[in-house]
């Protein structure tokens, strides 16, 4: 389906205010356009013709009252033509900006590891805004130069039928620019959308990023990088300057010009003929006509810019929308017992390069079971399979005893929490950043989860408590802080089966005290998985898994890795501080 089809169909949802808004403009247009009409009789007919030997003043002010009623009739029906047509405009924007971004819910991971974060707000806050200045504009503008030209043709076909072909030239040059102009300003538009899009990711990434680009004495190379970018984005802008620059006054200009010559041989000629008599009135509607054929012309030519864009923009939407999704699903399902089971499970981020090779292990309900290995060994991504943030190559994982893959992702998730090495924090208060705004987390269940992870240690000091503001991602906070917060978040949603990603790695050693000793009384009955460099903090885990290059190299509890004397017993080593060779210090 072409972009304009799909914009059109984007309309039709608020097609009530569309119609009325033609409507009104119709007949705005109309009244407008009975002026010409109007002076003209007044002109033949009552002030040219004076054979009587004096002007009748009483059909002049008549026909003057009804010359000035049309004109209020024009300026109320524009003036409801025009909110009508920008709040139709405005919906449509607010539907569109609501479908990119529930859309961007259900598309998986997978697509946001490829594509900078900047470039998705592109879409749905610069494309959008381009995409409502065509319905709220361009449209707008078409629409109404749209029935201007054509009421004036029907007026010009009524006063000299001559002269109104001759003056139909208007319209073939018109449409032959416009196939001429969109031809390149197609391309360079798409040029200059992308590096919108560009500039957007390289400045979301710098902002993130702006403590180690301090750090490290980088601002120099970034403001060079950002240059080029701009360098390249004001090159396009400047080829569509120079045609834009070409298009509206001179265009309109010269075809304005052309007409009138047209004109002025066409009735200086039929003043010779003694045959043909052109009245004033007649001669003053057709001046006055064809002087307000040039205003549509001029506001189609001059919105043809806005309307590449939009289009432009437009299909970059639609590409995005165009991505498959998933849908969000409500399902639910008895909490997990907590049994999981990973049968032979391979896994490969792009192609056949895998990151995990035959990985089968068991983690019973209640079981904690660490997971351990050099960075690049597998640890992560067999939690993003487990949460289904991935999906499998080949094998297979379930969840007392069905596969997760026969479950939607997020009713897979609807039982499982997780804590991360760096959490996520929005923009509200502790409240809301435990409880994520959901109905069933109550005030009380929030500071029962604090109290149970020992967060009133930390955040005692805080002046507002759990009321205290947290503004994006939590930079007014301790990590030690944040990590409580987002621990105390997982815990409030009681899952069955509980994720720790490297969760004590940014704290500590007083805080990490506080959440494994919360951890020993709350993992009963949930099991427990746990991503740690920190090999102290998982002794008492059931099982650890030791990885290596994405395969399972040693699995048995602390005391049995130690004993084998293998990979895990010389990290464990190597972490404690104590020699591998007694013989040695």
């Amino acid at each position: 389906m072409s972009t304009g089809k799909r914009l059109w169909l984007y309309a039709l949802h608020y097609k009530k205010l569309l119609i009325m808004g033609i409507a009104m403009l119709t007949v705005a247009v109309a009244a407008d356009l009975a002026g010409p009409l109007i002076a003209k009789k007044i002109i033949d007919e009552h002030i040219a013709d004076t054979t009587a030997g004096s002007i009748d003043f009483e059909p002049i002010v008549m026909l003057l009252s009804v010359f000035f009623a049309l004109t209020v009739v024009a300026a109320v029906f524009r003036y409801g033509e025009y909110l009508l047509l920008q709040k139709a405009a405005n919906r449509v924007i607010q539907k569109m900006r609501n479908d990119v971004y529930q859309h961007i819910q259900t598309l998986p991971i997978r697509y946001f590891d490829n594509l900078p974060a900047g470039k998705v707000v592109a879409r749905i806050t610069n494309d959008t805004e381009a995409i409502r200045e065509l319905y709220v504009t361009v449209l707008s503008q078409f629409a109404s130069s749209a029935m201007y030209i054509t009421g004036i043709y029907v007026a010009l076909f009524i006063l000299d039928w001559k002269m109104a072909s001759i003056a139909l030239f208007v319209l073939p040059i018109l449409f032959v620019w416009m196939i001429m102009y969109r031809k390149y300003a197609s391309k360079y538009n798409h040029i200059v959308r992308a590096k919108v899009s560009d500039m957007n990711a390289m400045i979301n990434e710098s902002i993130q990023g702006m403590t180690i680009i301090q750090a490290f004495r980088r601002e120099a190379q970034m403001q060079e990088e950002f240059e080029v970018m701009n360098r390249e984005h004001y090159k396009y802008q400047n080829k569509l300057l120079f045609l834009d620059a070409g298009t509206s006054h001179n265009l309109v200009g010269a075809i304005r010009s052309i007409t009138f010559v047209l004109f002025i041989w066409y009735f200086g000629g039929a003043s010779l003929n003694a045959t043909a008599a052109i009245s004033v009135g007649v001669l003053y509607a057709f001046v006055d006509y064809i002087t307000r054929l040039f205003h549509p012309v001029t506001g189609v030519v001059n919105q043809l810019a806005k309307l590449e864009q939009a289009l432009v923009a437009a299909e970059r939407v639609f590409r995005l929308l165009d991505r498959s999704g998933e849908d969000v699903s409500d399902e639910k399902i008895a909490r997990y017992r907590g049994n999981v089971r990973f049968e032979d499970v391979w896994f490969a981020y792009k192609d056949e390069e895998y990151v995990l090779k035959n990985i089968s292990f068991e983690a019973k309900q209640g079981e904690t079971v660490a997971l351990v290995g050099h960075t690049g060994s597998g640890k992560s991504s067999i939690m993003n399979l487990l949460f289904r943030f991935y999906d499998v190559s080949k094998g297979a994982i379930t969840i007392d005893g069905t596969n997760i893959q026969d479950l939607s992702r997020q009713t897979v998730r609807d039982h499982m929490g997780i804590v991360l090495q760096d959490p996520y924090l929005f923009t509200g208060t502790i409240e809301s950043n435990v409880s994520l705004g959901d109905a069933r987390i109550s005030r009380e269940k929030v500071i029962a989860s604090l109290d149970a992870v020992g967060g009133e240690r930390v955040l005692k000091h805080l002046p507002n408590g759990i009321d205290e503001p947290v503004i994006e991602k939590g930079s007014t906070l301790s990590s030690g802080q944040r990590q409580l917060i987002s621990f105390a978040r997982a815990l409030a949603f009681d899952p069955a089966i509980l994720i720790l990603d490297e969760a004590t790695s940014n704290i500590d050693t007083e805080t990490e005290e506080i959440i494994q000793h919360a951890m020993e009384v709350l993992k009963k009955g949930r099991t427990t998985f746990i991503i740690a460099h920190r090999l102290s903090t998982i002794k008492n885990a059931d099982r650890i898994l030791v990885l290596d290059r994405g395969a399972i190299v040693e699995q048995g509890t602390h005391d049995e890795l130690v004993a084998l004397g293998g990979r895990y017993e010389q990290m464990y080593r190597l972490q404690s501080g104590v020699a591998l060779n007694p013989q040695v210090g």
